[in-house]
């Protein structure tokens, strides 16, 4: 909003000037005094009694002293759009901070005595002619009750305009009858639930959402007025508070499984894991509308981290949006449910507003509901933000934010369905700030008067939202509402104890939802299914076609000749030497899985060029800067190579990618960062969804990790991606970690992800130097043959009883091993490259151990002791005798300097053919 202070103090002839501008250009006035001048000549020219004398408005002279009033009275107004928020009585339990919203009357110049005088101004308000009074009495209806409303911020007029046509509408006017009732219904849900739960469960967890009950019918108005306006599915997350009421009186789990789980008597699914406690499990519904439409609800799993379900939400929700509805991004609702302490505290959250409009990340808008508890942990919010609200990041990609009184559910139905409107008109992000409180502490079992004790005795004599409602009703001219309300109470307490008396004699296996259609054709993971790889080799024909195919770009189009220049050697490589590079190899695997009918999705930090300038999957026009995807065009198919950059963020767009996996498993999902060593940026979904989603929620993910990683001389940061991180999280045949050498069995790795008849995350630690090294090159022959290889024997050894020792490794460092043998042309030494360390190949290592069986086995790595595969293969492989060459246990991964990286890559391949 435009600051008219200096307006309102000028002299009236500065105000005349400025108005007689205004009637001889328009467009020439700033459009905030243009908006002004529009609306007062409205007001005029409608000559309504009791507006002040008209001035003429074609050139004629206007009394300047009024204009300034009316100036006074337009700022008021503004001032109350801006700032009124800061006063609105949105929290039920204590009086609101002063933050300063300068409201006062003599904040524009005006007085008391200006109170009943009449100005056309309140035309901006819907209110031309009214009074003062009149006027300030509507702004405090409006902007200063249950709702406090931040949007003035917005740049795009259409989506300020829109939002302020309807705060000023819809609030005057309380919910129809048949809403009423539903509100009431879904309060006596939530709030009578917990209660029994509370009852029945004494001390045990379940981080109830007692003192926010209102949120069952926030969610419900959404899911309702979504369906109304086109969304067809809609994807929650959200932490553990209130998630079981979601779950029963939003999400349809049967009340019968949720008491199984309190009486401990369910039976999960372990055949691939230990299971999850109930209130991190996620759940799938169809649900009805009272309109009869019906909508695909999700609520996904989600750790105790908080906030880190945002990502895989959006993920999620956009590939629903791609695959199904072809990228209409109104058919799919995100929804995030966020508490205050973490929506304010935890960056994945402004990583995710910055996510909000990119296009290899939008979703059409995403809706955040707050669940201010005015509370994290034990914590104040005082001491948990330095900004005025926990959502004042909003304002970053000027998301409107509703703040809203707990206590009033109509008030909180109605910013849901502006919201939800809102959204879908505009398809952008809105936030709804629910102020409440929570009855007992962190959970049922903590005591929150040990440091809160003043804010808890009032809670405690607080009563509920559905109380406060039945009083709002019967205030209202609802007399029966109270007889409503307890018949409604009478009716559920008894379905639940009916439901809970069942559960005690006959216990319910627990059973989980089937996931997406897709899903449906896969099955989990045996131990026999890493005994070897499937075929993956692809025809000669079409190996030509789609090679032939990313050598091309459309006529009229005009490459970089740098880029012209690398893709004609690759043609002269493979016409010269029948050999493909690492980059080609790695394209070919995207093509020809888009040929077979699969889509592939990439993301990361400069992927389309690959951060080694190696990828070059699109290509740029060097006079337009057009875009032109040789994936796609090589393919030739219906289905699309989608490939993002992205924003600079790991646990956002890794969590994205992961949802998108998760939504998608007939794609190929990929994401790859930047250095391999940046992955610790997103270690929570490394550690939260990626390694152990499956054994948590049983929910199988095919997303593929490309880490680069290799000791070059680049120091402790571009050195590691901490293989023993992975390896360290490996059991249960929870992934898969490589560290290939070749870029056809690459190119296998990657279609295998597809070709198995179930889905396991990949990490492949990817090469930095060795993506030119012509060593890695392979022949057509590789890709038109067989599948991955987890093992590679040595080539160069004619003689297996001749070999002493055997050098088994993993990656870069094999080249270097690989160079010293031929060099000194060492037939007793064989070099065995291990190609995928978890699952660890057994079968294939054993052959090979029987194959040089007089010999002595090495692990050789570029890693400290400490790191790398060591401890893992020492642990693990205790088949096989080995000794271990490697750098020196570090509290760095690597030296800075590159004489001494040099000097100790020395030493290891030294060490390894002399020892």
């Amino acid at each position: 909003m435009k600051d008219f202070s200096y307006i309102t103090n000028s002299h009236p002839a500065y105000i005349e000037s400025l108005y007689n501008d205004f009637v001889e250009n328009p467009s020439g006035v700033d459009p905030e005094f243009r908006r002004f001048f529009e609306g007062f000549d409205f007001a005029v020219n409608q000559g309504r009694n009791g507006s002040p004398a008209a001035p003429a408005v074609n050139g004629t002279a206007v009394d300047a002293g009024s204009l300034t009033k009316e100036f006074a009275v337009f700022s008021l107004i503004e001032a109350y759009r801006k700032n009124a928020h800061l006063v609105a009585k949105t929290n039920p339990i204590r009086p609101r901070k002063d933050r300063g919203a300068a409201l006062e009357l003599k904040d524009f110049g005006l007085s008391d005595a200006d109170l009943d005088q009449k100005f056309a101004s309140g035309q901006a308000l819907g209110q031309p002619g009214a009074s003062l009074r009149q006027i300030v009495e509507r702004l405090e209806t409006i902007y200063c009750g249950h709702v406090g409303v931040e949007y003035q911020y917005i740049v795009d007029r259409h989506r300020l305009e829109w939002l302020q046509q309807q705060v000023e509408t819809v609030f005057a006017s309380p919910l129809p009858l048949e809403k009423q009732r539903r509100v009431l219904e879904k309060l006596n849900q939530g709030v009578i639930f917990e209660k029994f739960l509370h009852t029945k469960y004494v001390g045990q967890k379940r981080f109830s959402l007692e003192g926010g009950e209102t949120t069952i019918a926030a969610l419900d108005a959404m899911i309702n007025t979504g369906a109304e306006v086109g969304v067809q599915e809609v994807v929650i997350g959200m932490a553990h508070r209130g998630r079981l009421n979601v779950l029963a009186n939003i999400m349809g789990k049967t009340y019968e499984q949720i008491f199984s789980e309190f009486e401990g008597t369910a039976i999960p699914d372990q055949t691939m894991g230990s299971g999850d406690v109930k209130y991190h499990l996620g759940f799938t519904h169809e649900h009805s509308t009272p309109s009869g439409a019906k909508v695909h609800l999700k609520l996904t799993p989600n750790p105790s981290h908080l906030e880190a379900v945002n990502p895989v939400v959006l993920g999620y929700s956009r590939a629903k949006a791609d695959v199904l509805y072809k990228s209409e991004f109104d058919s799919v609702l995100p929804v995030l449910i966020h508490g205050d302490a973490s929506v304010a505290g935890q960056g994945i959250v402004y990583e995710i507003l910055q996510m909000s409009t990119l296009r290899g990340f939008k979703t059409g808008g995403t809706m955040h509901f707050v669940i201010n508890n005015q509370i994290g942990f034990t914590t104040d919010f005082d001491d948990a933000r330095s900004s005025d609200y926990s959502t004042s990041l909003a304002a970053t990609v000027q998301a409107p934010v509703l703040h809203v009184n707990g206590d009033d559910p109509e008030a909180v139905v109605k910013c849901v369905e502006i919201a939800t409107r809102y959204r879908q008109q505009f398809n952008t992000d809105i936030f709804i700030d629910m102020v409440c409180y929570r009855r007992h502490g962190h959970n049922e079992g903590d005591d929150p008067k040990f440091t809160q004790p003043q804010l808890y005795a009032l809670i405690d004599k607080h009563a509920n939202p559905r109380e406060q409602y039945v009083q709002y009703l019967m205030q209202h001219g609802k007399a029966d509402a109270q007889g409503l309300a307890k018949e409604m109470e009478q009716k559920f307490w008894s379905d639940l104890q009916e439901r809970l008396d069942e559960v005690k004699q006959n216990p319910l296996p627990y059973k989980y939802q089937k996931p997406d259609l897709d899903w449906q054709t896969l099955r989990k993971a045996t131990v026999s299914d890493f005994d070897g790889s499937p075929a993956t080799a692809i025809s000669e024909e079409q190996f030509r076609t789609l090679f032939n195919g990313l050598m091309k770009w459309p006529e009229g189009f005009k490459p970089l000749r740098k880029i012209e220049k690398i893709l004609q050697d690759k043609v002269k490589l493979f016409e010269g030497e029948q050999k493909v590079d690492w980059a080609t190899g790695e394209l070919l695997a995207y093509a020809s899985l888009l040929a077979d009918g699969h889509d592939v999705r990439m993301s990361g930090q400069d992927v389309k060029r690959g951060t080694f300038s190696h990828r070059h999957a699109v290509i740029y026009d060097e006079a337009t800067n057009q875009e032109y995807n040789r994936v796609n065009g090589a393919a030739n198919a219906a289905n699309q190579f989608r490939i993002y950059n992205s924003l600079l963020s790991e646990y956002g767009v890794l969590g994205f990618e992961y949802g998108y996996a998760l939504a998608s498993p007939s794609s190929l999902v990929l994401w790859e960062a930047q250095f391999g060593d940046f992955a610790n940026g997103a270690q929570i979904i490394i550690d939260q969804f990626i390694a152990s989603a499956e054994t948590k929620w049983q929910r199988m993910n095919g997303v593929v990790l490309l880490l680069p990683h290799g000791y070059e001389g680049q120091g402790p940061e571009h050195s590691s991606a901490r293989l023993e991180r992975f390896l360290q999280l490996c059991a249960e045949h929870n992934m898969v970690v490589t560290n290939i050498t070749t870029s056809a069995n690459f190119f296998h790795a990657l279609r295998r992800q597809l070709a198995w008849p179930f889905r396991k995350p990949l990490v492949n630690f990817a090469p930095k130097a060795n993506l030119r090294l012509q060593a890695t090159y392979s022949a057509m022959s590789a890709f038109t043959q067989g599948g991955f290889q987890e093992v590679i024997d040595d080539a160069f050894v004619t003689d297996a009883g001749a070999v002493k020792k055997v050098l088994f490794c993993s990656g870069k460092v094999y080249y270097d091993l690989a160079e010293r043998q031929q060099k000194d042309n060492r037939g007793d030494v064989a070099i065995v490259r291990l190609e995928q360390i978890y699952p660890l190949p057994m079968k294939q290592l054993e052959t090979l151990q029987a194959k040089y069986r007089g010999a002595t086995w090495f692990w050789v790595q570029e890693e400290p002791l400490n790191m790398g595969a060591a401890a893992f293969l020492r642990m693990n492989l205790d088949r096989i005798n080995f000794g271990i060459i490697s750098r020196q246990a570090s509290a760095s991964t690597a030296s800075g300097y590159s004489k001494v990286h040099a000097g100790e890559q020395a030493e290891i391949i030294d060490t390894a053919f002399n020892v």
